[in-house]
């Protein structure tokens, strides 16, 4: 993360909406993202952190940070992300405006130097649960969840799709996603990203079906055909 959490962390600061605050959660690394996240946070104490000592995965170390967040809203990123600056400010009055619980927006894979950016990944206007169970088109770094309106939540402890996971819960809320159709954000494929293994990411969504949302094996088939010829559609 040491190569990227810098960039990520200046793509919040930069944002037109100043009315934040970062919590970042560093799930034992063994590099030096600590010493770069301590400084920022020394910069600009809008910038808090927790250093854990034991590793204990992508889901809890975000339950972590979603526990000690003290605002309205919550949003999300990972270590590589990037937020373009009007990305809270266009998305959190897009929700005020049309009073909405749960957002996302488009947004652009990048290589993983950044020199090469791919096609935009554009979210349908509104996504409920039968049609996220088909296309998993959300991106987590794009999502913004109003907790006032949803409740509280915490991601299901998995180790992967667990954003997914999250979605789905909502969803069953009876809150559906509502996309902004504005690319808002940058995604890095990177070659030690979770998703960057398509086989072991489709093996992660079948998982969800089957063993977290309780799907039987015709329901479950049905929904993974439509998820792969989606996940195939978006990045011809």
């Amino acid at each position: 993360s040491s190569k990227f959490i810098q960039e990520c962390i200046n793509s919040v600061i930069a944002q037109t909406y100043k009315n934040w605050e970062m919590l970042i959660v560093d799930d034992c690394s063994k590099d030096d993202s600590r010493e770069i996240i301590r400084c920022c946070s020394d910069t600009d104490k809008r910038i808090h952190y927790f250093f854990l000592n034991k590793n204990v995965g992508a889901a809890e170390a975000r339950n972590v940070a979603i526990r000690n967040a003290k605002g309205r809203y919550i949003a999300f990123l990972d270590s590589d992300d990037i937020w373009l600056p009007q990305k809270l400010e266009k998305q959190i009055a897009f929700m005020s405006e049309n009073s909405l619980a749960f957002t996302c927006t488009n947004y652009q894979p990048i290589s993983e130097n950044g020199k090469k950016n791919f096609r935009i990944i554009k979210v349908p206007k509104e996504i409920n649960y039968n049609l996220y169970l088909k296309n998993t088109v959300i991106g987590c770094l794009t999502v913004i969840i109003d907790i006032e309106i949803t409740g509280a939540f915490e991601m299901p402890n998995i180790r992967s799709s667990h954003d997914m996971a999250l979605w789905l819960l909502i969803m069953k809320r009876g809150f559906s996603a509502y996309g902004l159709n504005d690319n808002l954000a940058r995604y890095r494929i990177s070659s030690s990203s979770n998703t960057s293994n398509k086989i072991k990411a489709s093996k992660d969504v079948w998982k969800v079906y089957r063993e977290v949302e309780g799907l039987n094996l015709f329901f479950s088939l049905w929904y993974f055909l439509n998820y792969v010829f989606n996940a195939i559609k978006k990045r011809i």
